[in-house]
């Protein structure tokens, strides 16, 4: 059985999570091991992005039923096929000025299968999502099949979701936005 550190995974995707910073004019990464931090020195806008992860876990109620939980990731956490992850990405606007047209782009992990219909998010964030490696972002990707010599569109498999868009038209000064999305391990 596979067996793999969640902090490796968590790294990737605080690493990858932070390609918008080049879609905001004049922002630079700066880079904390728990969180990303994009400023300017002109006083522009400023946006710092945790990742969070979190393990589903089965617990017995008072009543002998079973229950959902999740349980916080930290230090050396692993994970094997089956676990269900939740991640939680919060985008802080540390500046007193809006954030106009934020563009928070989410890889799901090569050892990972996307939940599907599992993203939640805060302040009306659009949710797109890409198959293709972020060649192309839509709200519900699809595949063509051949079925009896015929070509079909369907929908894309869970395993077909490579990342996670999140657009923001603005995220006003000291605001925050938040993104929650579920995978599986393979």
């Amino acid at each position: 059985m596979k067996r793999f550190s969640i902090v490796s995974l968590s790294a990737f995707a605080l690493v990858a999570t932070v390609p918008f910073i080049s879609q905001v004019p004049g922002i630079a990464p700066i880079w904390q091991s728990s969180s990303a931090i994009a400023q300017s020195n002109n006083k522009k806008p400023q946006l710092e992005l945790l990742l969070e992860a979190k393990k589903q876990v089965i617990v017995k109620d008072e009543q002998g039923k079973e229950v959902k939980k999740w349980e916080r990731l930290e230090g050396q956490a692993n994970v094997k096929p089956g676990d269900v992850l939740k991640y939680t990405l919060t985008g802080e606007n540390k500046g007193a000025q809006p954030i106009k047209n934020l563009v928070l782009n989410q890889p799901i992990p090569k050892q990972m299968v996307y939940v599907l219909n599992s993203t939640k998010t805060s302040k009306g964030a659009k949710i797109t999502y890409s198959i293709d490696n972020q060649r192309t972002f839509v709200e519900n990707p699809t595949i063509k099949v051949t079925r009896n010599g015929k070509v079909e569109t369907q929908p894309a498999p869970a395993t077909a979701y490579t990342h996670i868009r999140l657009q923001i038209s603005s995220l006003p000064g000291k605001a925050t936005v938040t993104a929650t999305y579920e995978t599986q391990v393979r």
